[in-house]
C-alpha cells in the first residue's frame, strides 16, 4: 500500500506543498502520495486522528492549526517544543506521533545556503512577534548572531519573547517607535502586514550599508516590505518562497530518511508563480 501524507489547514486550496512533495517523491525515488485537506476550524483532532487510523504516514499543518498540532503529538522535538507549535506530524514504529517544527531550520537554510547571506556575528532585527516569529527564533539564534531585536505594535508580546528565548541567545524586545537611532544587518518581517499590502512602522535609516531584508511572505511580485527595503538601500532582498521549499525539505527528510535537492524545485515554483 502506498504511503500517505497531506497537508491540514483552514484554507487550504492555495497549498504549494503537494507540488513540492511529488517533486520531492520524484527526485529520490519514494512511492507515497500527498493531498491537501480543509480542516473544519473546530475539527482538527478528529481529522487528524481519522487520517492516522486510516494509515496515513504524517502530515504538514498550516495555519490555523499549528497549536493544536502542537497539542495532538504524543512526543516532541525539542525546536517544536520551544517554538509552542508543530508545523509536521510523523507515525514513529511504536505507533506513537511525533511532532515537529521544521520552519526556522527551513528559513535558516534558504538564508544561509541558497542566498548565501550571513547570520553569524550579524546585528538581527525581527519584525512581529506572533506564531510565525517564535517558531524561527531558535534556529536563529543557534548560527550565533551579535544580537536579535524582535520588534512588535504591542511591545508586551515582543518582551515577552525575547525573555522566553534569553537563555539562546542576546535577545531584547522593543516597540516599533523605539527602533529609532539603531542600524541591522539583516532585517527579517515575520509581521502579517504584507497580506494587508502594508508595511510596519519603521524609521528610514534602518539599515546598515550592507542590510539584508526577508519577508517570511513571497509573492509572484515583491511584497510591499521588499519594496520598502530596495528603496531604504537594503543591499539584498528575499521573500519567503526558498523558505516554504526548505521547510518542506527537512519534513520530507523526517518522514523519508533522504534529504531531497531544493534549488531546482524553488526556480520550478518561482517560475509558476502568479
Amino acid at each position: 500500500m502506498t504511503d500517505r501524507y497531506a497537508v491540514f489547514g483552514n484554507p487550504v486550496e492555495q497549498s504549494k506543498s503537494p507540488t513540492i512533495h511529488a517533486a520531492f517523491a520524484a527526485q529520490t525515488g519514494q512511492t507515497m502520495t500527498y493531498s491537501k485537506q480543509l480542516v473544519a476550524l473546530d475539527g482538527f483532532s478528529e481529522a487528524a486522528e481519522a487520517f492516522f487510523a486510516a494509515g496515513g504516514k504524517g502530515l504538514n499543518i498550516t495555519v490555523p492549526f499549528k497549536q493544536e498540532a502542537y497539542s495532538f503529538a504524543a512526543r516532541l522535538t525539542a525546536r517544536a517544543r520551544h517554538a509552542g507549535a508543530v508545523n509536521t506530524l510523523a507515525l514513529q514504529d511504536d505507533g506513537t506521533i511525533l511532532g515537529d517544527n521544521t520552519d526556522g531550520v527551513g528559513m535558516v537554510q534558504d538564508l544561509q545556503e541558497n542566498l548565501g547571506w550571513q547570520i553569524r556575528g550579524k546585528k538581527v532585527l525581527v519584525l512581529g512577534a506572533g506564531g510565525a516569529v517564535r517558531g524561527v527564533l531558535e534556529p536563529l539564534l543557534e548560527q550565533l548572531p551579535q544580537h536579535v531585536v524582535i520588534a512588535n505594535r504591542t511591545i508586551d508580546k515582543a518582551l515577552q519573547l525575547a525573555k522566553g528565548f534569553a537563555e539562546m541567545g542576546y535577545l531584547l524586545g522593543c516597540g516599533f517607535d523605539m527602533l529609532e537611532g539603531q542600524q541591522f544587518d539583516l532585517v527579517i518581517n515575520g509581521t502579517s502586514a504584507s497580506l494587508a499590502g502594508e508595511v510596519p512602522p519603521l524609521p528610514n535609516d534602518l539599515l546598515t550599508a550592507d542590510g539584508h531584508c526577508y519577508d517570511l511572505m513571497y509573492a509572484a511580485q515583491p511584497t510591499p516590505f521588499l519594496v520598502w527595503a530596495r528603496q531604504h538601500g537594503a543591499r539584498a532582498v528575499s521573500d519567503g518562497l526558498g523558505m516554504l521549499v526548505e521547510q518542506a525539505a527537512e519534513s520530507f527528510k523526517l518522514w523519508r530518511g533522504v534529504k531531497p535537492e531544493t534549488k531546482l524545485v524553488i526556480s520550478e515554483l518561482r517560475d509558476n508563480l502568479t
